[in-house]
């Protein structure tokens, strides 16, 4: 299956699902957003995982709806009202566990917007646990401040961290110690659509993104195998 770029027709069907965000209108348009997002979707996760690999050799790029393509339907318990998501997620990520919870390249569009990131972008409890003893490392802590500083001086962009305050258990007169206050980690990027969007382009630019991005996406990932190793050590 070629990839030729996301198609103009996708972003207009997302526009109009935001005029139209109702189950019985989406079923009545599911063959647009088969042909206009589907099928295009499924083929930048082939052609984009095969240049990843050239990255992260184990990388998964699966390209069926709750592994690299996120389902269409919110949860309705908490989206009575706007059942039909807007937003068009793609991930491909590294090891064997919850796909959310693996160090991931990331990229979402919607009609204003073209978004990439790269790392975790919400740790739960267990990952929080383990990157609060990770980091106590100082050689870790140093080495992902450096990651940090390198991709702001290149444009990219680093959430703030979640926490005001340091936490009790930690000892926040390390160096680096804000580190410490952050609940996800990750790098980000945005843009508006463009003819790159709409092209074959959009495979080099997200490659050049994601290339970059690749010592905290990798940092990361480490992260996650202490994590295991960790549960391992203690039977979990």
């Amino acid at each position: 299956m070629a990839f030729h770029g996301f198609p103009k027709a996708g972003l207009t069907l997302l526009s109009d699902i935001i005029q139209n965000n109702t189950k019985e209108w989406f079923e009545h348009n599911r063959e647009r957003h088969e042909r206009d997002i589907v099928v295009p979707n499924k083929a930048f996760v082939e052609e984009m995982g095969e240049h990843l690999q050239l990255l992260v050799p184990t990388i998964n790029a699966i390209p069926k709806t709750n592994k690299s393509l996120f389902k269409i339907y919110r949860d309705s318990r908490f989206h009575p009202t706007d059942p039909i998501k807007t937003k068009i997620g793609i991930i491909f990520w590294q090891g064997g566990g919850h796909r959310m919870q693996s160090s991931s390249f990331y990229m979402h569009y919607e009609p204003h917007e073209v978004f990439w990131a790269a790392g975790i972008r919400n740790f739960k409890p267990p990952l929080l646990s383990a990157y609060r003893d990770y980091i106590q490392h100082t050689t870790h802590r140093e080495e992902l401040h450096h990651i940090l500083e390198t991709l702001k001086a290149q444009g990219y962009q680093i959430p703030d961290p979640h926490y005001q305050r340091c936490p009790r258990e930690m000892d926040c007169e390390e160096s680096h110690s804000y580190l410490y206050r952050y609940r996800a980690m990750f790098a980000y990027t945005h843009t508006k659509p463009n003819r790159t969007f709409h092209s074959r382009k959009i495979i080099d630019k997200s490659f050049e993104t994601y290339e970059d991005m690749l010592p905290l996406q990798q940092w990361v990932y480490r992260l996650t195998l202490h994590q295991k190793e960790s549960e391992m050590q203690h039977g979990l």
